[in-house]
């Protein structure tokens, strides 16, 4: 597994969420935008990263995205440990290490289609 934010990272997880299948979303929604923030992220990577989900499937990219619908905020640590499957999505919430602004219901169709498109969701 390349490392996290690394460019064969972002290769990686936009390979996996091409060949994940269909999302959840009506041939006419429009797209959903999910920006994540780390605000302790090492100065020679990205700050956030933006999951897009829509119709024609998803994508993230580096940055953040000003027509975001939600924004996402935790540490660096804390995004990279829920990437590597360290800590679980539950566990960071119910614990308060996730802050979320914006439309909270953007989330879900993300969260829930992107646990079915992990790689160890089989």
């Amino acid at each position: 597994m390349a490392d996290f934010l690394s460019t064969e990272w972002f290769q990686e997880l936009n390979d996996t969420l091409e060949n994940a299948g269909p999302v959840p979303l009506d041939d006419d929604a429009a797209t959903t935008r999910v920006v994540i923030e780390f605000p302790d992220a090492p100065s020679n990577g990205p700050h956030a990263i933006t999951f897009s989900i829509g119709p024609d499937g998803a994508r993230v990219d580096s940055g953040d995205h000003l027509a975001a619908d939600a924004i996402v905020r935790l540490s660096f640590d804390d995004a990279s440990a829920l990437t590597n499957g360290d800590i679980d999505s539950a566990t960071a919430l119910r614990d308060g290490r996730v802050k979320v602004r914006g439309d909270v219901n953007a989330i879900v169709p993300l969260l829930s289609w992107l646990q079915r498109a992990h790689p160890s969701a089989d």
